[in-house]
């Protein structure tokens, strides 16, 4: 996933704002690129820093609105493109540090600055001045002589203002702020009732016999973390590392019920219920729609993407999703025969079930482990390879850098560098699981691409995901999966890394949400590649390279489950959808409300009390709300653009250069479709994702 942060519709800058030359936020850099001194940066700086940057931003709006001269391109729309970076730099900081190093203090300071941000963002897209200066320069855009980038940021610009609120009256316009505040505190609190949820749960085993199945890398981290938390014996988590593990090994049926029952009962109920948080928010969503003009909160978010309308969307989900329902139904029925035949005696499988059976069934079918996979992926010779990937398709280099700041001792930075030697980014990553750190991988940047006053400033980027620790015994270990995951948002990051272009708005990963994840889906491609893998998976005790039957395994099993994950997938995508296109609150319950949209298309049995909306972040505080098809949309698009590399070769440089120039390069300088076209020379079809999963008769 990508996660990118735009207070006034310009790139995250660090820039010189010195109201206080004694707060790191509001001074330029001594660090070296000018990247953000965390070694300084204290939880005291950031409310001033805010007020401050608040209070440029607004100055330097003020002065767009009072120019008497008539109303340019250069005057207004650049003008507006390059105000706030102080703000941004801040805000840049902040919230991505909330997501990857949060604290109570720096939660309570979010709910502080909520409401201010809010007042700054209406007092930017309800300012009635700046919307007339706007307008018409909008009004006379043929006239103009633009480039392509420079229409595309007005047209953006002036959208922005009408989708903003910009036409409302004023009373209106008094209701969208009051909501649109509201809906950002409220976000707030879904997000830190998740994380407190799942920090909250801990299952804690005395007795050794209950570790049955559980591998010794798994037995070992959870040694660590109940020292960690002062308890005895073995304590497993609910997050990825510790979870994942113990579902799909343990061969204590309860426990297993029990974790997993704590994972999909999240923040429902209790000290950190979100269930009615999640019907506030659609609320809120409705009623911003509707004021803006639209009939659901779906109409409003997806006229700005790829899909364009509710009708793509539910279409594009359908044609997926009906003809893979008796290839996920039949996955399910051969992992429950296989169980039956070993030993399993309920009717059916439970959810809890499941993970633990599909894996032995996998070790059967496949006699492919994840445990017998994960001695071949040392994480330091995964970064390696992911690194080296990106030098042999692009030609650049990356240096680590002992010299830069850092949030948190975990996290390494490195400089990136083109095949030329120019300075591309600095890219930052951050790859083990901690209490202060949300769930999850994601793609992020403390500041983008862009060039102002004639000077460019290259982007800041952040990779963070939850792998498994390094334990006494043995380094970092990752799982062929965890490869996968870094490829993917190592493939954002590339999106960030290979960013050109003037405006900060237009850059890297600023494109439609169905259309950003392209970059990073594509690079999981080559996790299942011989010749990559080949290159750099080896025993990290013998240093025998991987086996050529373990990888032909891999390969074989690369489509293992292939229809009951793409159910599972589109099943959270019709969810966000059914959310996000009413038109009243449901009079169900949010559990029942979700158990009722999914019964179509159930594969397991639903369990009673349980739901994921309550923790899905990605629609209820992240970007992703109405967006969630993105990442099966953007899968149809990889899957025919990966066809390429197929059939010119997996390394082929003419393939990967023109993939750079035409797509990683590009930013939203123009339409997306329209930039797909120009790397592959047509439009994606549904039928080549179908195809590459198997899932055809």
């Amino acid at each position: 996933m990508t996660k990118k942060l735009l207070i006034a519709g310009s790139a995250l800058a660090l820039i010189c704002s010195c109201n206080s030359m004694e707060n790191p936020l509001l001074k330029e850099s001594s660090a070296p690129f000018g990247a953000p001194e965390f070694d300084k940066i204290k939880n005291e700086h950031y409310l001033p820093a805010f007020e401050a940057g608040i209070a440029e931003a607004k100055a330097e709006i003020d002065a767009i609105v009072a120019n008497q001269e008539e109303p340019t391109f250069e005057n207004t729309i650049e003008a507006m493109e390059v105000a706030g970076q102080t703000l941004n730099n801040v805000a840049g900081i902040f919230y991505n540090l909330m997501e990857a190093d949060t604290n109570d203090e720096m939660q309570q300071i979010a709910e502080q600055i909520s409401p201010m941000l809010n007042e700054y963002s209406m007092y930017v897209s309800l300012n009635p001045d700046l919307f007339q200066k706007v307008k018409a320069v909008y009004e006379k855009k043929d006239e103009l002589g633009l480039a392509p980038d420079q229409m595309k940021l007005l047209e953006d610009n002036y959208k922005g203002f009408v989708r903003g609120g910009a036409n409302l009256s004023d009373a209106d316009k008094e209701l969208y702020s009051k909501w649109s505040e509201e809906l950002s505190l409220i976000t707030l609190q879904f997000s830190k009732n998740v994380l407190a949820a799942t920090n909250a749960y801990v299952l804690n085993i005395t007795d050794s016999t209950k570790l049955g199945g559980l591998p010794e890398f798994v037995k070992t981290m959870a040694a660590e973390t109940a020292a960690e938390k002062g308890l005895e014996g073995w304590a497993f988590t609910l997050d990825a590392p510790s979870y994942s593990p113990f579902l799909k090994y343990s061969t204590e049926r309860d426990l297993r019920k029990q974790i997993w029952t704590a994972y999909n009962t999240r923040a429902i109920g209790g000290e950190y219920d979100n269930t009615e948080i999640v019907k506030k928010i659609v609320d809120l969503r409705i009623k911003i729609a509707n004021i803006l003009g639209y009939e659901t909160y779906a109409d409003y978010a997806l006229e700005e993407r790829m899909a364009k309308n509710k009708l793509t969307v539910n279409e594009f989900v359908k044609n997926l999703l009906e003809p893979s329902m008796e290839f996920a139904k039949k996955d399910v029925a051969d992992v429950y025969a296989f169980a039956k035949k070993n030993g399993f005696e309920d009717s059916q499988l439970q959810s809890w079930d499941f993970s633990y059976w599909s894996e032995k069934y996998q070790q059967a079918e496949y006699s492919l482990s994840a445990e017998e996979l994960k001695p071949y992926f040392q994480l330091e010779s995964c970064i390696d390879a992911v690194f080296g990937l990106a030098t042999r398709l692009y030609g650049i280099s990356f240096t680590e850098l002992d010299n830069v700041p850092v949030y948190h001792p975990d996290v390494k930075v490195y400089e990136v560098n083109d095949a030329d030697g120019r300075h591309l980014a600095l890219f930052y990553a951050d790859f083990f699981p901690r209490a202060s750190k949300r769930g999850g991988a994601w793609m992020t940047e403390f500041r983008g691409q862009s060039i102002r006053d004639g000077v460019e400033y290259r982007p800041f980027i952040s990779t963070v995901m939850n792998f498994t620790k390094p334990t006494a015994d043995a380094p970092a270990l990752i799982t062929h999966d965890e490869l996968v995951t870094f490829l993917h948002e190592f493939g954002h990051a590339l999106h960030g890394i290979f960013a050109e272009g003037r405006y900060g708005s237009l850059t890297g990963t600023n494109v439609p949400r169905d259309f950003v994840e392209l970059p990073s889906q594509i690079m999981e491609n080559w996790a299942f590649e011989p010749d990559y893998l080949n290159s750099f998976a080896k025993h990290y005790q013998t240093g025998e390279p991987i086996p050529a039957e373990l990888i032909e395994k891999v390969v074989a099993a690369k489509n293992y489950l292939a229809g009951y994950a793409q159910v599972r997938q589109l099943h959270f995508g019709y969810l966000d959808m059914a959310w996000h296109s009413l038109t009243e609150l449901p009079a169900e319950s949010t559990v029942e409300f979700e158990q009722k949209v999914l019964a179509p298309y159930a594969i397991m049995p639903a369990v009673e009390g349980s739901a994921f909306s309550t923790s899905f972040s990605h629609i209820f505080s992240g970007g992703y709300s109405a967006g969630y098809y993105s990442y099966k949309w953007a899968e149809v698009l990889e899957a025919d653009a990966f066809s390429l590399f197929k059939e010119k070769g997996i390394f082929n440089t003419e393939v990967s250069n023109s993939f750079r120039k035409n797509i990683l390069s590009m930013g939203g300088t123009e339409d997306a479709a329209v930039i797909y076209r120009n790397f592959r020379g047509h439009d994606p079809e549904p039928q080549a994702l179908m195809e590459k999963l198997g899932l055809t008769k």
